[in-house]
């Protein structure tokens, strides 16, 4: 009788432990739905509609890949180069965006692409031939056909009625894609076309940190006066943008209509499963990026033109100086055919073996940017560690901080803690004004 009294609390406690495990899990929204994976939200919005799709080769509906039942137990996820497995096996995809869309009938008669192109190859900045999908006849119109302006044309909006968007971003400003959302709005609220966001998780959305845009410094690479980790998803940042009165018809004025995730908090952190662009190999650079992107067009290499961009940092310069002893050899490849300091090694530190969780709590780490810059000093060159300013005087490091300050206070001689503080009410404020416009918890 005691044993009988014995074993039914073992399998009461049993019972109570999964069912608490499961109420648990049920109000941490565990299963993450994608906004795309909600055809019964979205799909009446389109029937009878002539539909664009702004999208890429991240487009995949719910982020469905195939995964091995083996993993390698000393393998760092945070290195594992998207497009494979933690065994080191190629993963394959699940069903783009646009052959679902066409697969249930709807009329997709545009598809809008970013930088980089629709299927993601292209060099940074490079301009790309509008083209047609060869799977499914419809036309893509590059909005990185010319230089001049990554704005539709009028003959391009001429062509739907409603804009479908499913992109994966990195959350981060000078990430070009949401500016391409932010010119696509800004059209469709001009020529009174919808636009409907399938929401995606932002792997960077779990903290806000850096500099507000100023105005003034408005390029290819920064339009919205917004931190450089903004901390939302695009359907959070597309409300704002309108609700804010950021767009040319003003407050509004956008027919917009987001099909949020389920089971996302801006604490979830969220893996994702192609390289968003070219340089962006994995999840480790997904992270680091708000970081090593300043060293862009300075007389420090990001590692373009390796296998680990934005994983490293190093520079010619820095040839037997102490604390940069990694070496490294940028090449032409693929996404980086003329990287800068190709074929000359470079001398820097290497980032992917510091703990993701220093990188997580870190944030924005200015250590990086400021010892390099000191370094080079030391070298005694006479060159200009931030490269040649614009027509305007502005440095690429203005336009990807969104002023002069971060620049001055470095060559000034500031520490990274004091720089980071200046940011700090900027952040606050906008914390607050952001507050309204959030669809998922904070």
């Amino acid at each position: 009788m005691k044993q009988k009294k014995i074993m039914l609390k073992i399998l009461y406690g049993i019972a109570s432990f999964f069912m608490l495990s499961m109420l648990s899990a049920c109000a941490r929204g565990e299963r993450l739905t994608l906004g795309d994976e909600r055809f019964d939200e979205y799909l009446p919005l389109l029937e009878g509609k002539r539909v664009a799709l702004f999208s890429n080769h991240t487009g995949i509906i719910g982020d469905e890949r195939s995964k091995s039942d083996t993993a390698e137990d000393d393998v760092d996820p945070t290195l594992v180069h998207f497009g494979f497995d933690e065994s080191g096996n190629e993963i394959s995809y699940g069903k783009h965006i646009l052959d679902a869309l066409v697969e249930r009938g709807v009329n997709v008669t545009a598809i809008f692409s970013p930088e980089h192109g629709f299927r993601g190859t292209e060099d940074a900045g490079a301009s790309i031939d509008n083209s047609v999908d060869e799977k499914t006849g419809v036309p893509i119109l590059s909005l990185y056909e010319s230089e001049d302006t990554h704005s539709p044309s009028s003959a391009d909006m001429a062509k739907f009625d409603v804009l479908v968007v499913d992109m994966q971003d990195v959350g981060l400003r000078y990430y070009t894609y949401y500016i391409s959302m932010f010119y696509l709005m800004d059209a469709c609220a001009g020529h009174g076309k919808e636009v409907v966001i399938l929401d995606r998780p932002n792997p960077n959305g779990f903290y806000v940190d850096g500099p507000i845009l100023k105005d003034e410094y408005r390029s290819n690479v920064g339009q919205l006066p917004i931190p450089i980790v903004y901390g939302m998803t695009w359907g959070e940042l597309a409300k704002m943008i309108d609700g804010e009165g950021w767009l040319s018809s003003g407050k509004n004025s956008c027919r917009l209509t987001v099909i949020p995730c389920l089971g996302y908090t801006h604490k979830t952190k969220t893996t994702l499963i192609r390289n968003p662009s070219p340089n962006i190999k994995d999840m480790r650079a997904v992270y680091l990026y708000a970081s090593t992107c300043f060293f862009e067009n300075t007389a420090v290499s990001v590692g373009r033109g390796t296998d680990f961009p934005f994983e490293t940092y190093g520079s010619p310069f820095f040839k037997d100086m102490a604390g940069f002893d990694f070496q490294f050899t940028p090449k032409s490849m693929e996404g980086a055919t003329n990287p800068p300091f190709m074929g000359e090694a470079c001398y820097g530190v290497d980032l992917r073996k510091v703990p993701i969780e220093e990188i997580w709590n870190a944030g924005i780490n200015l250590e990086y940017l400021v010892s390099s810059y000191s370094a080079f000093k030391a070298s005694g060159s006479s060159l200009d560690f931030w490269g040649t300013p614009d027509k305007n005087g502005q440095y690429w490091i203005d336009k990807l901080s969104g002023s002069n300050e971060l620049r001055r206070m470095v060559s000034d001689g500031k520490s990274a803690g004091e720089i980071k503080a200046s940011w700090q009410k900027d952040i606050e404020k906008f914390k607050k004004e952001r507050k309204p416009y959030l669809l998922y918890d904070e």
